[in-house]
């Protein structure tokens, strides 16, 4: 019987560094909290160069896995880490600026996702939780409060009812689809005829749902954070919808 030959797969030095971290990770012997060796030890034991191998560990840090931090002291070198969050919200804001995803795509995601993190959160919040949410809601309302910081302050305000509502990954994708749209939203809130007139309105929403989560009415919430989100972020949407055609997908506006 003639021998079948199958192609072998090429792969960069720093690749082969990756896979062996996460065959490791996967088999329960990496776990959060640990520590690599440094990189002159484990540089030899991977056979690869230390450039290589640093070059595998800032993808991972990248990617949110891994912090390093330089020196010498009793917190230098490499550390496994939980951290999806900004990792995931930076490679959201990447593919939506290169038109992997429209504007329709992320507002139906939002509304979901929303959906269901504040009908969870009626159920489930802890009231330090929310009071963290009040306490960012009394900074939205400050008067003088400009674009920029009412940005940041909503969106932590959003993801905060999602952390409130239990369910870890609903509020990490929450976070990382409304960074993705973050810069979007703050030119919108800086182009406003009206600022007062916005924030206030914007404002009474988020105070309506705060309530309708603490008296534990999660429909009601569900149904209003959808308005809130079509209102303001749907006027965003001036793009056809997918099925229309290919220029539906470009998150260039």
């Amino acid at each position: 019987m003639p021998v079948e030959w199958q192609p072998v797969r090429q792969s960069r030095t720093h690749e082969l560094v990756l896979q062996s971290i996460e065959e490791q990770v996967f088999a329960g012997k990496l776990r959060a909290g640990d520590r690599l060796p440094p990189e002159r030890e484990l540089a030899p034991v991977f056979r690869v160069s230390r450039s290589a191998l640093r070059e595998a560990l800032r993808v991972l840090e990248t990617i949110g896995v891994l912090v390093a931090q330089p020196g010498r002291g009793p917190d230098a070198g490499a550390r496994i880490v939980r951290n999806p969050d900004d990792a995931l919200g930076r490679l959201l804001r990447l593919h939506f600026a290169l038109g992997s995803y429209g504007l329709h795509d992320v507002l139906e995601a939002r509304v979901a996702l929303e959906r269901s993190s504040f009908a969870a959160a009626a159920r489930h919040a802890e009231p330090a939780d929310l009071d963290e949410a009040d306490a960012l809601l009394a900074r939205m309302v400050r008067p003088g409060v400009r674009p920029e910081e009412f940005n940041d302050l909503d969106t932590r305000f959003h993801v905060q009812i999602a952390h409130s509502s239990g369910n870890a990954l609903t509020s990490t994708l929450t976070s990382a689809v409304r960074e993705s749209v973050r810069p979007l939203i703050l030119r919108a809130l800086e182009e406003v005829d009206d600022w007062a007139a916005t924030t206030a309105g914007l404002n009474a929403q988020h105070t309506e749902l705060l309530e309708l989560v603490r008296a534990g009415r999660g429909e009601e919430a569900a149904d209003l954070v959808e308005a809130h989100i079509r209102g303001f972020h749907g006027t965003l949407v001036d793009e056809p919808h997918p099925e229309d055609g290919d220029e539906g997908r470009t998150g260039e506006h």
